[in-house]
Order: C-alpha cells, then sequence, then structure tokens
C-alpha cells in the first residue's frame, strides 16, 4: 500500500458514524418543514438560470437534481445538502491528514465537524453553503497535494474547485486573496508563484465562474449590487463585532472554539516544507482563511455580520482545533472540554432538530426561530378557501418568504405573486402566470400591508379578514381582495 492510499484510507468507525450521521439527516430532511429561505431557493430550482437576485445558481442546480431524484417536497429540496455534510466531513479528514495529521486527530476533525452546531443544527438545510462549503474544502484538498507530485493537476483541479465555490456562493472569492496570501508565506511560494500554475488554476476559476458575471451582466448586476452593496459602510458600530465573536463560540461549540483559538499560532508556525515529499503545512488553513475572516470582522464593525456566514472557516477550524488537542497535554478543564466537545455539539444539535420536527413541543408566548416553519400547509388551506370564495384568480403578498412558502403547498391552486421586489423574480418564474387584470387575494403580515399602500396599486381594495397560522401561538395575516391595477405589477410590483 502506498503511503498516498494509507493517508486516504478512512477508518471504519469513522465512516459508520458518518453514515449514520447522513441518514438521520435525510429523515430528518424529509420530515422538517422547509424555512422560508429554503422555499424561495426552490423556486429558483423550477427556473434554472446562471444567477439569481441574491445569489449564485448553485444551490438551484442541487435542489433540480434532488427535486428530479426524490420529488417536490422537503426530502428533494433537501437531498444533495444532507449528502454534502458527510461528503464535507471525508474532506475535512483527508485534509487533515495531507497536512500531517494521525488517523486520530483527521477524525476528530470529521467529527469536531460535525459536532459545530451550526452543521450539527443545520447539515442538512438548503441554503448557498451547503454547496460553497464542500467546494471551498476541495480546493484547501487540492491545495495540500500541491507540494507533491504532480502539482500541475492539483493546481489546476484546485482552480476549477474555487470557480464551483464562487459560484454556490460569492464567500469564494476570497480564495484567491488567501491562496496568494499562502504563497507569499510559504516555503518557496515565490518560485511557485513565478511559474504558470497558480495563473492557470486563477483561469480554470474564472472560466467556471464566468456563466455568473455573464448572466449579472445582463440582468442590471443584480446580485452583485446586493451582495457588494453590503461591503460600503454607512456607520460605525462595534457592538456587532462583540456579537460576531460571541455568536460563532457558540455555533462553532465552545469547547472547539477554544482550542481553535489556542491553535491558530501553532498553526501559523507549521509552514510546511518544499519538495515532492513535502508538505503544504497548517499554515495553508490560516492563510486562506485570513482574508475572509478580515471580511467579517471589518463588516461586523458598521452592520450584522449573518450568524452563518463564516461556514466556509469550519471545516479549518475543526482540524486546527483537533491539531491543538493532539499538540498539548490537556487537563483539568481542557481534559472535560476536550471530552465533551462532540458530545455536547451533537447533542445540542440534536435537541434543536427534535424540536423543529416536533410541533408538538412549541411553547406559548416564547419567541421561537422555528414558529417559521409552522403551520403553513393549513394556513395555505385557509388561504385557498379565501381565494376561491372571493373569485380571485392569483394570490399576491409583500414577502418573499410568504409567497415561497403558499407557491410550495400542494393546497396552494393559483398563482403567487410577491409584490414588494419583482427583480427577484424574471420570467419564467412561475408568478408570470397570474393575470393581474383578473381580482387577486393579497395576504401577509399586518405590518407589512395594509390597505392604504395597496390603494396606490389598485383602484379596489376590499378587506378580506384575517387567517391564522401555526398552534401553539399563531400568527395573523392580513388579506385583501384587489382589483384594478393602476401599474404593471408584474414588472413593477407595488
Amino acid at each position: 500500500m502506498t503511503d498516498a492510499v494509507a493517508r486516504s484510507r478512512i477508518p471504519r468507525r469513522l465512516l459508520l458514524f458518518l453514515i449514520a450521521l447522513t441518514l438521520a439527516r435525510l429523515l430528518l430532511a424529509a420530515v422538517i418543514p422547509l424555512t422560508e429561505d429554503e422555499a424561495y431557493y426552490r423556486l429558483w430550482a423550477r427556473s434554472l438560470q446562471f444567477g439569481y437576485y441574491d445569489h449564485p445558481p448553485m444551490i438551484a442546480w442541487w435542489i433540480r437534481a434532488g427535486m428530479t431524484l426524490a420529488g417536490d417536497d422537503p426530502l428533494g429540496v433537501r437531498l444533495l445538502p444532507a449528502l454534502s455534510s458527510g461528503a464535507t466531513s471525508l474532506l475535512a479528514f483527508d485534509l487533515a491528514r495531507r497536512l500531517g495529521g494521525s488517523v486520530r486527530t483527521a477524525s476528530r476533525a470529521a467529527i469536531w465537524l460535525n459536532a459545530t452546531l451550526l452543521i450539527a443544527a443545520g447539515g442538512f438545510l438548503a441554503t448557498p453553503d451547503a454547496a460553497a462549503v464542500p467546494f471551498w474544502t476541495a480546493t484547501l484538498c487540492c491545495l495540500a497535494r500541491t507540494p507533491g507530485p504532480r502539482p500541475a493537476c492539483w493546481w489546476l483541479a484546485a482552480g476549477v474547485a474555487a470557480g464551483l465555490s464562487c459560484i454556490s456562493k460569492y464567500s469564494g472569492l476570497f480564495l484567491l486573496p488567501g491562496v496568494l496570501l499562502w504563497l507569499l508565506a510559504r516555503p518557496g511560494g515565490l518560485k511557485v508563484l513565478r511559474g504558470p500554475w497558480p495563473w492557470l488554476a486563477g483561469l480554470a476559476a474564472a472560466l467556471v465562474f464566468s456563466g455568473n458575471v455573464i448572466w449579472n451582466a445582463t440582468h442590471h448586476w443584480a446580485s452583485f449590487e446586493k451582495q457588494f452593496g453590503r461591503v460600503a459602510p454607512a456607520r460605525f458600530a462595534p457592538g456587532y463585532l462583540a456579537e460576531l465573536i460571541a455568536g460563532q463560540v457558540m455555533l462553532l461549540n465552545p469547547a472547539i472554539a477554544w482550542f481553535a483559538a489556542r491553535g491558530l499560532g501553532p498553526a501559523w508556525r507549521d509552514k510546511g516544507a518544499e519538495g515532492e515529499d513535502g508538505s503544504a503545512g497548517l499554515r495553508l488553513l490560516v492563510c486562506v482563511s485570513a482574508p475572509f475572516a478580515l471580511y467579517l470582522l471589518l463588516h461586523s464593525l458598521h452592520d450584522r455580520a449573518q450568524a452563518h456566514w463564516p461556514a466556509p472557516l469550519y471545516p479549518s477550524l475543526a482540524i486546527i482545533a483537533a491539531v491543538e488537542v493532539e499538540r498539548v497535554r490537556s487537563a483539568g478543564a481542557q481534559a472535560w472540554m476536550r471530552a465533551l466537545a462532540a458530545p455536547l455539539g451533537l447533542g445540542l444539535g440534536g435537541l434543536v432538530l427534535l424540536h423543529m420536527a416536533l410541533p408538538a413541543s412549541d411553547l406559548q408566548g416564547v419567541r421561537d426561530p422555528t414558529a417559521q416553519i409552522r403551520g403553513w400547509p393549513a394556513f395555505a388551506a385557509r388561504v385557498e378557501a379565501l381565494r376561491q370564495a372571493g373569485h380571485a384568480g392569483w394570490i399576491g403578498t409583500l414577502s418573499y418568504g410568504t409567497a415561497a412558502q403558499l407557491d410550495a403547498q400542494p393546497e396552494t391552486r393559483a398563482p403567487v405573486v410577491e409584490l414588494g421586489e419583482r427583480d427577484r423574480y424574471p420570467p419564467p418564474d412561475g408568478s408570470w402566470r397570474a393575470d393581474p387584470a383578473a381580482p387577486g387575494l393579497v395576504i401577509d403580515l399586518d405590518r407589512r400591508v395594509s390597505a392604504a399602500a395597496l390603494g396606490r396599486c389598485f383602484a379596489h381594495v376590499i378587506p378580506a379578514g384575517e387567517v391564522l397560522r401555526g398552534a401553539a401561538d399563531p400568527t395573523p395575516y392580513r388579506a385583501f381582495l384587489i382589483s384594478g391595477p393602476r401599474r404593471d405589477i408584474l414588472h413593477q410590483g407595488c
């Protein structure tokens, strides 16, 4: 058995653990209702393009593939994202081994990745990160092999993987400065940089990403403007920085976060070695992660960095934490942290998932993020009955989440039109099947919809009552029957 094959061999117990975890995720993916964002991305999957208003297209392609294989239901929407968490775990194991970690260290890294609360509780959700994280990690796996035999092949593979990460989520663009930083910081990196392969890798990434650039160029730079518009600071609000750090300590798992923070210095000092038998060293992880991490810190000085944004960094942090545990002698509190890291993360993640799957666990009067997934089938049935009673030909909403959730329910039998941001829904989105000249039913939360606002868009606005969603703590929605559009609703919205 060659050394390369030996390093890639996965322990049976780890493989069984990941298979069991993946099966559990598939089961949960089937029984937990879609979130608003997932239902929204499902709409993208019904109209495949090279870009969308909010993000690059990869998650739409994945959802479409899953729906083709498993049907238009939560399992179909989440099929590939649920599988990708297992794939990312295997990539983390491989990356840890390539960077010199033992089998035990690499296995711990793969397990600890799944014990981060973000992955433990959300590793099956259909979001852009579900695709961006494995492609980011695959890029690192390829880069870790470039100091060894056949560097040209691995540089090109890294370029393709980086391009796929970029076309999954724009955070992948931070791979470019990260790789340049690594080459400048590693032994012999300048010599490599003077050669053709890093530049050809960049060209490969650009070619993969070019489809989204062309789409943006032909759609008024819609997603570039939306996402890159966040960069410009509007105010100084350092409180968001504390929120980001505290949130990531919790989502990364406090024990894993502790060992990862301790391990950053030693990881930076592990600079690798030149030659075909050389190693990229853990400095690879620090350098490639640094530009994106720095952006998140700077962004949080003027605006909120969403909790899931750092997800591409989690595999690297899990590896650094696992290496640090093996490097130092843990005793006392640190020994307990090491022992409890995986049970704590997996246990808390499991409790969150059980709560998401069991509506009976909801509590009245408690602010609960899972409320957004509750009661949509019954709500859609009530809305459909109200639509038919009012002889409306279509349903309108003032938010993408309400529109997407109604569209995802089999009980809804009319086109659903989001009236607020029509740039999100270019043809051939299903909303364009609606006939705005026909009467419609507009429904949304009371804070979003009013007769006065609708009166600016329609000649006739008649209150149609209130519809409740959910059981434990029902959410009220206000409904209006409308007719006589004053503008081109499908193009201009309301």
